[in-house]
């Protein structure tokens, strides 16, 4: 590898940067399993568990319309903007108004969605019409959680606020108490109302509302400090806010073409049968683990750095920041693919197989996952790539791109979850990531606002390498299904540790002898 620093001390920012968030974001869905190995062993699959993850799907859906997927990719380039002009009033004059102008968006939201909480059920379970009792709790559900939409997007808004400071912990650490606040729900109720599934749906749902303020109160300290917590003050024909919300509506469609995938896959597998929304629900929880460590602690610090360096004029650096993202994020996604497909039967019987999740469930949650980890590296590749056009204020030709991704997943989705179930509803959110991820790269090096380098080039191969390695390991020494079925729950916990570590070695060392270190990633673009 070359020793040459591409951009200096600001290279060692960005990935020192992605390290706190990564960090914090292991802590996040550590939880998280822990969150979901809870939720297997007390709702299992279908009935209850599958209402309540649909009912569960609908505000986040929301959010990220709101918030995550949108409005912090239209909000952060302008923050940063007022930010570079040093002007610290105009700067919380322009918070104000952002803050008020959501918050009144986010309240006529909420009281649409609570009075429509049928009308939402019909659309988004409209699989469960069939069976009036579960449908009426899904209506009920969806009328108490509905509320965390605008918690957690008031929550994602404070967030953004913090990134662009630099400041990164606190938002990365903040997803950890919607995982308490279940696995409390959870066994709470499984001790107070045991057998009664019903009890715990409900259960559930306040869970996730009591979190959703949680989440919230929880960051305003941190933006306390760094003088931006002003009182919302509602404008919308203040000049920021009007350059947002000119941004806003293609970055909504955008940003969030991922969760419209999912969501059309939630409602096509409300058709699939019992047991389809809740096969799909653990399968991508496992799959998020790398995407949520690797994908978005990088979106997350590119974007404020990107657009920060777009506004100072400095292409060059513009590009080594987004090929170090692109270099980091195939380095470790890449072997997580491979991982994920090898290990998805020992995974899901090891994590989920006990309580109210049967032998049966487990072969379709892993059958889902393999098809799922298909579309794991271009789903990286896609928060990586965004930033390149958010942090341009460039809105518009990512919302074409995820017109097509939208297009493909629902086409194919439609042609194969008649035949193929749940696992064709997964297949589907992976090729449509193929095309999204082809669309986005291709776009920003036509336009000639990123240029593969070199080092691109050798790392991937290096990657590659490393992965072919690792792969050959895991295929001889893991056990056979069989073995994972029969097994007990700590012999499997056991050879699964062994199998993890020892793969990770065994791919570290492959990348190191060929030349990558993790100094080349951590202190140089």
């Amino acid at each position: 590898m070359t020793n040459t620093r591409a951009t200096g001390d600001e290279g060692r920012d960005v990935s020192a940067q992605g390290v706190t968030v990564a960090g914090m974001t292991v802590l996040s869905r550590i939880s998280g399993l822990v969150r979901d190995v809870v939720l297997a062993h007390v709702l299992g699959a279908g009935g209850v568990a599958d209402t309540f993850f649909l009912a569960f799907r609908i505000p986040n859906f929301f959010r990220r319309l709101f918030a995550e997927g949108a409005f912090a990719q239209a909000f952060v380039p302008v923050l940063g903007e007022y930010r570079q002009r040093g002007n610290h009033a105009a700067l919380r004059a322009f918070v104000a108004a952002m803050a008020g102008n959501l918050g009144l968006a986010l309240l006529a939201l909420t009281v649409l969605g609570v009075a429509g909480a049928w009308g939402l059920a019909a659309v988004f379970m409209h699989g469960l019409l069939d069976d009036p009792e579960r449908f009426e709790l899904g209506v009920e559900l969806t009328r108490i959680v509905f509320p965390y939409a605008a918690f957690i997007s008031l929550a994602a808004f404070a967030g953004a606020v913090l990134n662009a400071a630099n400041r990164y912990a606190v938002p990365a650490f903040t997803p950890v108490l919607l995982n308490i606040a279940l696995i409390a729900a959870a066994l709470w109720a499984a001790g107070v109302a045991p057998g009664a599934p019903f009890a715990a749906g409900y259960a559930l749902a306040w869970g996730v509302l009591a979190a959703g303020a949680a989440q919230l109160l929880f960051q305003l300290p941190a933006v306390a400090r760094i003088g931006l917590l002003t009182m919302p003050r509602p404008n919308w024909r203040h000049a920021g806010a009007r350059q947002v919300g000119r941004l806003l509506a293609p970055a909504v469609f955008a940003a969030s073409a991922g969760q419209i995938n999912a969501l059309v896959g939630a409602v096509l597998a409300s058709h699939v049968g019992p047991g389809g929304p809740s096969w799909l629900y653990y399968a991508d929880r496992l799959m998020e683990l790398p995407i949520g460590i690797v994908a978005i602690a990088l979106g997350t610090v590119l974007l404020p750095n990107l657009s920060r360096l777009y506004s100072a004029g400095e292409p060059a650096k513009f590009n080594a920041t987004l090929d170090w993202g692109m270099r980091t994020g195939l380095l470790l996604s890449v072997p997580a693919t491979a991982a994920l497909a090898l290990l998805a039967y020992p995974l899901v019987t090891t994590l989920f197989l006990r309580g109210a999740t049967d032998a049966f469930d487990a072969k379709m949650i892993s059958a889902a996952l393999c098809a799922f980890v298909v579309g794991l590296v271009p789903l990286v590749l896609v928060k990586i790539a965004q930033p390149g056009y958010f942090a341009r204020q460039d809105t518009a030709t990512p919302f074409k791109f995820a017109l097509v991704n939208v297009a493909v997943n629902i086409a194919f989705g439609l042609a194969t979850f008649r035949w193929l179930g749940h696992i064709g509803l997964a297949l589907a959110t992976s090729v449509a990531a193929v095309v999204h991820a082809s669309l986005l790269i291709g776009g920003l090096v036509k336009a000639g606002h990123y240029r593969p380098t070199r080092r691109l080039a050798r790392a991937t191969a290096t990657t590659l390498l490393g992965t072919a390695v690792m792969s050959a390991v895991l295929w001889f020494a893991v056990p056979d299904d069989a073995w994972w079925l029969d097994a007990d729950l700590w012999h499997r916990i056991g050879a699964l540790a062994l199998t993890v570590v020892g793969g990770g070695v065994v791919y570290a060392v492959t990348v190191a002898i060929a030349g990558i270190r993790p100094h080349d990633l951590l202190h140089r673009l």
